[in-house]
């Protein structure tokens, strides 16, 4: 059978019963593949079909047995002692990819992938799912979440969060193509996409429930930052502004986007010289 297959079988069992205390050693033996195909990158939870991004439900089914499936122990990573149904993943591959991790605070959970040329930053964290393309940077303070799919040449500024998307397995999670442009405490959530190319500024808040004004196709759209943009936050007059009890007006968060001009690309050049 097929690893897709397993876990199909496996899922189905799980939904019909099957609990942690009941998994044998050819269940986990399951787990243990795919969990190592999702760190060879070789499975995905997410992939881009023509324009459009699909989730692979099978993955992320694999994704929730392997907490489903598996019981809480004590465990112990680099002197550190701590409690979870997976362990932290190895990292001894990351070096013949010419990708490295700082010292003392940057956490690879078992599942993610780190593609090669990738600098993590630490204190940061990468959870079960993530797939991290070449040649990207995870600055200080950031988590990237479950399933999140990052792009090659991707910059995530320091205290930036990505958010995870497990459930419900047909959903896709937030996607940020390649050659895209976090500035500092910037949040991507609830599946939104950040289009090839874009710069978004620092503090920036882009989930699907927030109005991004397009002002290059002078339109109004919710869930993606189409590619090309520079992005920022804005806050715009909100209907609860007319209530007694709130003096002043009130205003509500919306993106703008416009043009990426030339001098902000230079601005967001990767450093070659961290890569030397």
């Amino acid at each position: 059978m097929s690893l897709e297959a397993d876990i199909g079988d496996l899922w189905a069992r799980k939904q019909d019963g099957l609990t942690a205390a009941d998994a044998t050693d050819d269940h986990l033996a399951v787990l243990e593949e795919f969990l190592t195909a999702l760190e060879a990158g070789e499975v995905r939870a997410a992939e881009k079909v023509g324009d459009e991004w699909d989730a692979n439900a099978w993955v992320k089914q694999g994704i929730l047995l392997n907490f489903g499936l598996r019981e809480t122990v004590a465990r112990e990573y680099g002197g550190v002692q701590y409690h979870d149904v997976l362990p932290l993943r190895e990292t001894d591959d990351l070096a013949d990819r010419g990708t490295r991790n700082t010292p003392d605070g940057t956490t690879i959970r078992r599942g993610a992938y780190l593609g090669e040329d990738c600098i993590m930053m630490s204190p940061s964290f990468v959870n079960i799912g993530a797939h991290v393309g070449d040649g990207t940077l995870i600055d200080s303070c950031d988590t990237v979440g479950s399933c999140a799919q990052i792009g090659e040449n991707v910059k995530l500024g320091a205290n930036t969060l990505i958010g995870g998307v497990l459930e419900p397995v047909e959903n896709a999670p937030v996607i940020v193509e390649d050659d895209v442009s976090l500035g500092a405490g910037c949040r991507v959530t609830s599946g939104f996409v950040v289009g090839e190319g874009s710069i978004v500024g620092e503090n920036t808040l882009l989930t699907p429930r927030i109005p991004v004004y397009d002002l290059v196709e002078e339109e109004v759209i919710y869930g993606e930052l189409p590619p090309e943009r520079r992005a920022f936050q804005r806050f715009v007059d909100s209907s609860v502004g007319d209530h007694d009890l709130i003096p002043g007006g009130a205003y509500k968060p919306a993106v703008v986007a416009t043009d990426v001009e030339e001098e902000t690309l230079e601005a967001t050049e990767r450093e070659d010289a961290l890569r030397d």
